[in-house]
């Protein structure tokens, strides 16, 4: 399957540390060499890059990880086809407007028999499961509200009970933002590192690379990476539960699902309200 990267923080920052690693998973320790992409959100615009090359050999990857663009919500992906041909537009992440913003989506799983009736607004380009269930996602999230953004508690309970119908169809570990906020489901497989003061050194698992955040990130800088599987040997990566949501806003968990059985300790259900 695929792998997904992403970067929540309170001030812009560089992903290029961590994209190194990313790279190599996309042909060289890795086998995810049907395309790869990733979106940098930017006030209210948002730079997209996508290439069904491998990543590790793609051009347009080397110039991302020698080009600092600086961003609060960044999505990365690198792809190994489950449904769909090695083609662009099967390329993740995928954007798309919701509120007159622009939301971004990468999805890491395989979902079967899921055919929704998609009523026009949002229509895959592409041939992927993943696409499809970003735009009914879209898709649900304007009928639940049409007419302006809800609050965030009640955005946050909106994209959990239409990722669980989703996730009823298979796996559907994703990552989602619409440029204040991170949304990340687990399925399956997911961590989160948070970086904060006092920071230290992280040494990169999938090549020999090492970086002293000291010497890059200032006392306040709070940075949270989300990663299929671990990117640093020597941080504290903590594993999602199976079925967990989170909402990531300037680095920090600010709204959280669990499902009852994978609860260790009671977890406020911060968004069963549809209006605040």
């Amino acid at each position: 399957m695929c792998q997904l990267l992403a970067l929540n923080s309170n001030q812009p920052a560089a992903i290029t540390f961590s994209f190194e690693g990313f790279v190599a998973r996309g042909g060289l320790t890795d086998h995810h060499r049907d395309g790869w992409g990733i979106a940098f959100f930017e006030d209210t615009g948002c730079r997209l890059f996508v290439d069904y090359e491998a990543s590790i050999t793609s051009p347009v990857a080397q110039l991302i990880k020698h080009y600092p663009i600086k961003s609060t919500n960044i999505i990365a992906h690198i792809r190994r086809a489950t449904q769909g041909k090695v083609s662009l537009p099967n390329c993740h992440p995928f954007m798309r407007e919701l509120w007159g913003k622009y939301w971004v989506f990468a999805h890491n799983g395989d979902l079967k028999n899921f055919h929704p009736e998609l009523s026009g607004n949002y229509l895959p380009v592409g041939v992927t499961d993943s696409e499809i269930a970003f735009c009914y996602l879209l898709q649900s999230l304007r009928e639940r509200h049409p007419h302006r953004e809800p609050c965030r508690a009640a955005l946050f309970a909106s994209v959990q009970e239409i990722t669980r119908e989703i996730a009823g169809h298979g796996v559907f570990n994703f990552l989602l933002s619409n440029g204040d906020a991170m949304f990340a489901h687990c399925s399956t497989n997911l961590h989160w590192v948070q970086r904060a003061y006092p920071f230290s050194t992280a040494q990169l698992t999938d090549c020999e690379l090492s970086i002293d955040f000291r010497k890059h990130c200032y006392p306040n800088d709070l940075i949270t990476v989300i990663a299929t599987k671990p990117l640093t040997s020597n941080e504290d990566w903590q594993q999602f539960s199976r079925g967990e949501l989170n909402m990531f806003v300037n680095g920090e968990i600010a709204e959280q699902y669990k499902p009852a059985a994978e609860r260790s300790k009671p977890v406020v259900l911060a968004a069963v309200p549809h209006a605040c």
